[in-house]
């Protein structure tokens, strides 16, 4: 079992900057891939990012490329979610999410844990 638990959300001004922080509980952590969804009023959740149990891969939504960055530090049992030059549209709830298969990273249903998720808010 692992519990995961967010931070780091809160009201931004476009152009600002946010690091989320993902906690999480249970000796596994180190062998699960990682992802970050996020879900805004009245659309589906959608994926951000993910990384690999070790920290060797990272994968980024065409949306988010060059501006987030995720990363992990196992010793901590946490992963990150850096978040740059934010923009209105990256409003939304965001959740992590812990993946132990390794595979469909970019798929919600993959992932086999999920946080009660961090609100991000944008301001223009």
């Amino acid at each position: 079992q692992v519990q995961l638990v967010e931070s780091g959300g809160g009201l931004v001004q476009a152009g600002g900057s946010l690091r989320l922080s993902c906690a999480a509980s249970g000796r596994t952590f180190s062998s699960y891939a990682m992802g970050w969804f996020r879900q805004a009023p009245g659309k589906e959740r959608e994926f951000v990012a993910a990384i690999t149990w070790s920290g060797t891969n990272t994968y980024h939504a065409d949306s988010v490329k060059g501006r987030f960055t995720i990363s992990r530090d196992n010793a901590k049992n946490t992963v990150y979610l850096q978040m740059n030059s934010l923009k209105p549209e990256d409003t939304g709830v965001y959740y992590c999410a812990g993946n132990w298969k390794g595979l469909g990273y970019q798929t919600a249903a993959s992932y086999d844990y999920w946080g009660q998720g961090t609100q991000v808010t944008v301001s223009s």
